[in-house]
């Protein structure tokens, strides 16, 4: 059974911090790249950070500066710190994974965690 499980979403007052967790079970971890979307109602869905199995990093620029994504082979999880949080990243955050994740394919969503900025 292939699973993503994600942990960490809350409510923060702009300006605060939160860090994303993403559990993977019953896929070859380190072999998948993963990545993280984000939806909020009336916006598209949008990817806002991505890791290849290699560490290779790419951010959404309306994030980059402000958050960083990472793996932990050891522990299947992948994770994202989002600093200085703007009441525009208010959104539902998705976990995704994929064999060709680097080319916008994904193999498996996570059930997402909600996020909520306040100004």
């Amino acid at each position: 059974q292939v699973q993503l499980v994600e942990s960490g979403g809350g409510l923060v007052q702009a300006g605060g911090s939160l860090r994303l967790s993403c559990v993977a079970s019953g896929i070859r971890f380190s072999l998948n790249g993963m990545g993280w979307y984000r939806h909020n109602p009336g916006k598209q869905r949008e990817l806002v950070a991505a890791i290849t199995s290699g560490g290779i990093t790419n951010y959404a620029d309306s994030v980059k500066g402000r958050f960083t994504i990472s793996r932990d082979n050891a522990e299947n999880t992948m994770y994202l710190q989002m600093d200085s949080l703007k009441p525009e990243d208010t959104a539902v955050y998705y976990c995704a994974a994929g064999y060709r994740l680097y080319l916008g394919i994904v193999d498996k969503w996570g059930q997402g965690t909600q996020v909520t900025v306040s100004s």
